[in-house]
């Protein structure tokens, strides 16, 4: 089976035909628990959000802030395995039919093997990988399993990143580009930094792929603001947190995760570029 980048492809172009930025959902595999996290990522798409990124917990998340280290503690606590973030790529895309991709740091690929890696990933009907600290420079091997199974390559870029290697990390990508807001780690915050429109501007003078904006976003006003010069507005503490607050009741932590990815569906909807 091969990968569904095409689809990631077409979903992002779609949203864009709407005149709207993309929802791009994010939530640990494993947590609560594998089921309860597929029942998560499942719910997300159903309610507002177009893609989803499944998290590979990993127990140095240097990208991560504390709220999706929490989480990766609880499910690496549970015994999740490469194999439980493949079952929760499959199940996601099988019963919502959308784009699903793993966020992953380099080292488990790397552990496992990337060919296999691609291969499973693709079997599992996932649309890419988004690997936050694989440089581009160490990435062949990578890029060029992942285009043989169908699998878009997403990299990530910073305010900090220069505008010639902004220009070779996107010549690399596929996908999309996700561009982080601001220097630091992931979580909610007062507002999105001031640097995100400027770094998206940057990056679209380099390359004509989808620029997705994340880290820090967490409220519909703050999803207005990014997806008005974004093509796409990534979300995840936001999410972890509301099933961080119903941790001893699963039905309220899904009703939680549903109502915020509908408030922010409706954000993004309001952002027109």
């Amino acid at each position: 089976m091969a990968g569904q980048a095409e689809l990631l492809g077409r979903v992002l172009a779609a949203a864009k035909d709407e005149g709207r930025a993309a929802l791009v959902g994010y939530l640990p595999a494993g947590f609560p628990t594998v089921d309860g996290g597929i029942a998560a990522c499942t719910a997300l798409l159903e309610s507002g959000c177009d893609i989803v990124e499944v998290g590979l917990p990993h127990s140095d998340p240097v990208m991560d802030g504390p709220v999706i280290q929490t989480a990766d503690d609880i499910a690496l606590r549970g015994g999740v395995r490469i194999a439980d973030v493949m079952r929760t790529v499959r199940e996601t895309h099988t019963a919502t039919g959308a784009p699903v991709l793993c966020m992953t740091y380099w080292n488990p690929v790397d552990r496992y093997g990337p060919e296999r890696f691609a291969a499973e990933l693709a079997e599992a009907g996932g649309a890419g990988c988004i690997l936050p600290d694989l440089p581009v420079e160490e990435s062949e091997a990578w890029r060029k399993a992942a285009e043989q199974h169908g699998l878009a390559t997403v990299f990530v870029v910073a305010p900090s990143s220069r505008d010639e290697r902004l220009a070779k990390i996107t010549a690399a990508g596929s996908g999309f580009v996700y561009a982080a807001s601001l220097m630091g780690v992931t979580g909610t915050r007062e507002s999105v930094g001031q640097e995100a429109e400027a770094l998206v501007g940057r990056v679209r003078a380099t390359t004509d792929l989808p620029v997705c904006v994340g880290i820090g976003v967490s409220s519909a006003a703050h999803a207005a603001h990014v997806a008005s010069f974004a093509d796409g507005v990534i979300v995840g503490s936001a999410f972890v947190k509301r099933l961080l607050d119903h941790t001893g009741d699963p039905d309220a932590g899904l009703a939680a995760v549903r109502e915020l990815a509908a408030e922010l569906a409706e954000g993004v909807r309001g952002g027109r570029r």
